[in-house]
C-alpha cells in the first residue's frame, strides 16, 4: 500500500502564511501535519511494515505558498492564475525542462510525502 500526506516543511509554510488554508478554518482543509517518522510509527501501530518513501510535487509547493500569501481563495490573482497555468502544462505535458528541477527539489520541497508499506505475512 501507499500512504500519502502533505509533507511537513511545505505544509508548515502554508499554515504560517494563512489560517484560511487549513482546518478548522476551512472545511475539508488539512487537520494535521506529520513528519515521516510519525507516519511510519502510525503505520507500524496499524499493523503494516513501512518501506521506502519519497517526496513528490515540489513545483506545487511555491504555488500553494503564493496562494496562501495572497489568500487561498483568491483564484483570480494574476500570479496565482499564471502559476496554475504552468502547473497544468507541467501535469499534462511532463516536459523535460521541468522534470529535472522537480526531481532535484522533491527531497526538500516536495508537497507530498509518500510512504509505501506491506502487510506482514500471517
Amino acid at each position: 500500500m501507499a500512504v500519502t500526506v502533505p509533507a511537513w516543511l511545505p505544509e508548515q509554510v502554508c499554515w504560517r502564511l494563512s489560517d484560511e488554508y487549513h482546518a478548522p478554518f476551512v472545511e475539508g482543509g488539512h487537520v494535521r501535519i506529520y513528519r515521516a517518522a510519525d507516519v511510519r510509527g502510525r503505520m507500524r501501530r496499524a499493523g503494516v511494515t513501512p518501506g521506502a518513501s519519497h517526496r513528490a510535487h515540489a513545483l506545487h509547493s511555491p504555488y500553494w505558498w503564493l496562494r496562501c500569501a495572497v489568500g487561498p481563495t483568491n483564484d483570480d490573482h494574476r500570479a496565482v492564475a499564471a502559476y496554475r497555468k504552468v502547473l497544468e502544462w507541467d501535469i499534462m505535458k511532463a516536459p523535460r525542462v521541468t522534470r529535472w528541477p522537480e526531481a532535484a527539489l522533491n527531497p526538500v520541497l516536495g508537497k507530498s510525502l509518500v510512504v509505501y508499506a506491506r502487510k506482514p505475512p500471517a
